[in-house]
């Protein structure tokens, strides 16, 4: 009787391993054949716009290039060396059919040859038991392949000095940060190299974010997108871009104060971001406020926005599309960091909290980010409480309002500006009534 159970438990057991084994080689024949498929619908898809394409290998061979991976895995504990040689003969007949496409049909890429060698490596890890990885990087794979149309069109729109501005922000973060000393060095206690270039390094990522955006999207997808993304670089310069727009497309008044309104929403979810990366308690005291007054202005954008025209234009010559990162400009913005948080440590041993008031009022006529960074970073180090800097940070966005709105008015024109007074009073309203519940019943 014993025997017999211990012949049952033997039996399951390999029924159980051959049902794992059926499941991996399956997994590796399915996406090695997915795989293909995509490279298949590329072809048939170039073939439609450029004759004289041709297919190395389609759905079957990379289904089986994959199979022989998971075999070659399966089989290495009997024959140590067939992963090495079945690798090899992979190589050679992938070798082989490049050498013809590129002799016979005059065709380069390597497109196909390459993401043939990783499926068999896939259908490899699918014999080790990675199953997980290797969907997941056959998956990433597939999507990498799929968007060669876009990757291209990024590729177009690339400038020499868009690469130079994507090395100069890597330097600043990697090279030139975790050099700086992370200490005050000045006797007074008030200069920090390192946080002070940090936070010309977030503010010139979040503009650079901004930037790429616009370049992939923002060029002939309207003055909405214009706003969105371009809140993100300076909501200042797409209220002086788009007012001076509106006087050579007056009929698109909806239109361009939707876009000026996006960009000033922009501004607060900006604010609240930079916050919550230096202090989340300045962050947590900000969030129903800010988000009460972004909610207001996507509303406030959405009724523009239905009643606006379908319009293009054209954002070559404009401010916001213009790289805003630049050396000169991230020294500029750390200078004015270091010389606003400097400020407000002098005037508050002299004046107190209402010496910060004014120094964020001033400061909210030219910038925002500057002053959030430095009274979050003064909470950060509790030379400020949390309330201080947070009332500062709301005086700052509420000045810069202003200033955005005067400059509508004098670029724009009344039509232009009392569209966005109406956004103006609606999202401060939303901004002091959140305030005032939160101070009066939370």
């Amino acid at each position: 009787m014993q025997k017999t159970n211990a012949t049952k438990k033997v039996e399951k057991k390999d029924e159980m391993m051959d049902y794992m084994i059926l499941k991996s080689l399956l997994t590796a024949v399915i996406l090695g054949f997915a795989i293909g498929l995509q490279r298949t619908m590329q072809q048939i898809y170039s073939s439609e716009k450029e004759a004289g394409s041709i297919s190395i290998a389609g759905s079957r061979t990379f289904a089986l290039i994959s199979l022989s991976g998971f075999l070659s895995g399966w089989l290495a504990k009997f024959i140590p060396q067939i992963i090495i040689l079945v690798a090899l003969s992979v190589v050679l007949l992938l070798a082989i059919s490049y050498y013809v496409k590129t002799t016979q049909f005059k065709k380069m890429g390597m497109t196909t040859q390459v993401a043939a060698i990783v499926t068999y490596l896939l259908g490899l890890m699918i014999a080790f038991h990675l199953d997980r990885y290797a969907i997941f990087t056959g998956v990433l794979m597939i999507v990498l392949l799929e968007i060669k149309p876009r990757l291209k069109r990024i590729e177009h729109n690339i400038s020499p000095s868009d690469l130079n501005a994507s090395i100069l922000l890597l330097a600043m973060t990697f090279l030139v940060l975790p050099m700086l000393p992370d200490r005050m060095i000045d006797p007074y206690h008030l200069f920090n190299p390192y946080k002070t270039w940090l936070m010309a390094v977030i503010i010139a990522a979040i503009s650079f974010v901004g930037y790429v955006a616009i370049k992939i999207l923002g060029n002939k997808r309207g003055v909405l997108l214009t706003g969105l993304f371009g809140g993100l670089i300076s909501s200042t310069a797409v209220s002086i871009s788009l007012s001076k727009m509106y006087l050579e497309q007056k009929e698109f008044l909806n239109n361009f104060a939707a876009g000026i309104a996006m960009a000033s929403t922009l501004m607060y979810l900006r604010v609240l971001l930079e916050a919550f990366v230096i202090d989340i308690n300045v962050a947590k005291a900000l969030f129903f406020p800010y988000i009460a007054a972004s909610l207001s202005g996507l509303a406030y954008v959405y009724i523009l926005y239905r009643h606006s025209h379908t319009g293009v234009i054209d954002m070559k010559n404009s401010e916001v599309s213009k790289n805003p990162l630049q050396l000169s400009e991230a020294i500029k913005f750390g200078l004015l960091f270091g010389i606003i948080y400097g400020a407000i440590t002098l005037v508050q041993d002299h004046y107190g909290e209402i010496g910060v008031y004014i120094i964020s009022l001033l400061s909210g006529i030219t910038d925002v980010d500057a002053i959030t960074l430095s009274l979050s970073e003064l909470s950060s180090d509790q030379k400020l409480s949390v309330t201080v800097s947070s009332v500062g940070i709301v005086i700052a966005s509420a000045t810069n309002s202003f200033v955005k709105l005067g400059i509508v008015f004098w670029i724009g024109g009344k039509a232009l500006g009392w569209k966005l007074t109406i956004f103006y009073l609606l999202t401060l309203s939303m901004l002091g009534g959140a305030i005032w519940i939160e101070q009066s019943y939370l």
